[in-house]
């Protein structure tokens, strides 16, 4: 396909990819409203908490720790050839997620499912950066984020719909078919583009990444479901996390083609970015892990009204991600970043407001969630463009990958950390009521919500007041942790108005190799 093909169809590329990506974010959108389903013991696996949470981040922590070598082989064999791999392999990790027969199996699909969405994600906006110029880029990559938006509004509505019908794995079923139509589209439009010089492969680099995250979330997750944090079995893995994160990071600083190039953060242009979009996410994606069970267990709203509580959230996305171009443009991007973590922090900060039972109307939490999509699609389209803008255009794999990296690692330990937090404060304020309890009850009831809601319904009209005690008790402890989330969100605030550069920063020049020639050799 050559170049003048591509430049008519650039708009239409940008459309197949963005419905190539509602795969990867549709998925975690679902996931969010089925929890509570996957949790109950007979409509679903009966999953604790912890089991719930691993669930979230086997994927996020595969797709994570793969990411940037799935940039580096798009580089290499083709964007478009993986791009399209990769949507077979999360079609097939699906399947076995929707028929997972107990909590270990959907743990194991889940990480296939990472595995494949691993392969797609960074050749979508690398792909966007090859095929439209610099003047436009802003712009697709606005439009490309307000993807996410749309697929955060479809995700929880068609995750409600499907468990309103039909069993808790058609959540990952409905994946197949967006698959199969948009691996067609690639077929017919996107074109084919490689780096002519791609970076070599680094096996030790993913396997210490890998590693190191999953050791450092088990030992925060082992903290959360032991309530105790200064224990052996939660310091030994934290530290050895640590320890093994610390070794990928100086082997990535001195081999010629690291699975994760550290040696970008050189450009504070980048990094600052980069920490935005981390503590972004950080700070957002544990609200949401356990924002489903506040609105279905403690509200006692169903799985499709719970996804439409998510509305507000996802129509701020739409509606602001696509105008964050013009908004660079007039003010610059630490302003509009700054802002975006600014409006996420008050988000969070109101948290604590919510009360139980019927105490907060639902229309205010309506609000609290439009603030907050708000805030992030100011923040996601200028700090993804100042991370694709700091590398040239043979290297726009590396350069998704890191961004994509930064997004996944950061709601992995959002999960695991304040997942934890919450699981943690949640089972000492029930601690005193749950002490008549048996053994056995106790520690179900103690696992979870929806494990305290399970035991209180078998006690029958005893159980009323343990239902209750344990709504008060999960609030309190959302409440908590949603203060500490803010905190994130103002620190990344603080970052951006410190080291990203400011409106200065939109003249600069494309950075040497993205010439015509250049892109010509690269395929494009």
């Amino acid at each position: 396909m050559n170049r003048e093909t591509v430049h008519r169809r650039r708009w239409y590329i940008l459309g197949v990819l963005n419905f190539s990506l509602l795969v990867v974010v549709l998925d975690n959108t679902i996931l969010n409203v089925a929890l509570k389903t996957i949790a109950d013991p007979e409509a679903g696996l009966g999953a604790t908490q912890s089991q719930l949470e691993w669930a979230i981040n086997s994927y996020t922590l595969v797709f994570a720790g793969l990411l940037f070598t799935f940039g580096v082989i798009g580089d290499r064999l083709g964007r478009k050839r993986v791009l399209v791999a990769g949507m077979a392999l999360f079609a097939v990790a699906s399947l076995l997620s929707s028929y997972a027969q107990s909590p270990g199996q959907l743990i194991a699909a889940r990480a296939l499912m990472g595995l494949g969405g691993a392969a797609i994600m960074p050749q979508t906006l690398s792909i966007i950066t090859n095929v439209f110029e610099p003047h436009e880029r802003a712009r697709a990559i606005g439009i490309w984020s307000g993807a996410v938006g749309l697929a955060i509004a479809i995700g929880p509505v068609t995750g409600g719909l499907l468990l309103q019908h039909f069993w808790w794995g058609s959540v990952f079923l409905i994946n197949v078919p967006v698959i199969v139509l948009g691996a067609v589209l690639i077929a017919l439009l996107v074109p084919e583009s490689r780096n002519p010089d791609p970076g070599g492969l680094d096996p030790a680099g993913v396997l210490l990444s890998i590693a190191g995250l999953v050791t450092l979330s088990y030992g925060i997750i082992q903290g959360g479901e032991r309530g105790a944090w200064l224990e052996p079995g939660v310091l030994g893995p934290i530290a050895a996390g640590l320890a093994v994160l610390a070794a990928f990071a100086w082997n990535e600083a001195r081999i010629d083609h690291p699975a994760f190039d550290v040696r970008l953060f050189r450009d504070p242009r980048l990094s600052a970015a980069v920490a935005a979009i981390a503590l972004c996410f950080f700070a957002a994606s544990g609200m949401f892990f356990f924002t489903g069970f506040y609105l279905q267990s403690v509200r006692g709203l169903s799985a499709l009204q719970s996804g439409a509580m998510l509305l507000p959230f996802a129509a701020a996305q739409l509606i602001f991600s696509t105008r964050s171009a013009a908004m660079v443009h007039r003010f610059g991007a630490r302003a509009v970043c700054t802002a975006g973590l600014l409006m996420i922090a008050a988000a969070l900060a109101t948290y604590p407001l919510i009360g139980v039972g019927t105490g907060t109307p639902l229309w205010a939490l309506g609000v609290i969630f439009f603030v907050q999509g708000a805030g992030m699609a100011n923040v996601m389209p200028p700090a993804t463009e100042s991370v694709m803008s700091a590398l040239p255009r043979e290297k726009a794999g590396a350069g998704s990958a890191l961004n994509n990296t930064a997004r996944q690692v950061a709601v992995a330990m959002g999960v695991a950390v304040l997942g934890s937090a919450l699981a943690a404060i949640y089972r000492d304020r029930l601690a005193e009521p749950l002490a008549a309890l048996p053994a056995g009850a106790r520690a179900a009831a103690g696992e979870s919500i929806e494990g305290a809601h399970a035991v209180a319904a078998r006690l029958g009209a005893a159980g009323h007041g343990l239902a209750g005690q344990a709504d008060a008790a999960f609030v309190e402890a959302m409440r908590t942790t949603a203060g500490g989330a803010a905190v994130v969100a103002l620190l990344g605030a603080l970052v951006v108005l410190k080291w990203m550069p400011g409106r200065a920063a939109r003249d600069t020049p494309e950075p040497e190799g993205t010439d015509a020639a250049s892109r010509e050799r690269a395929g494009v």
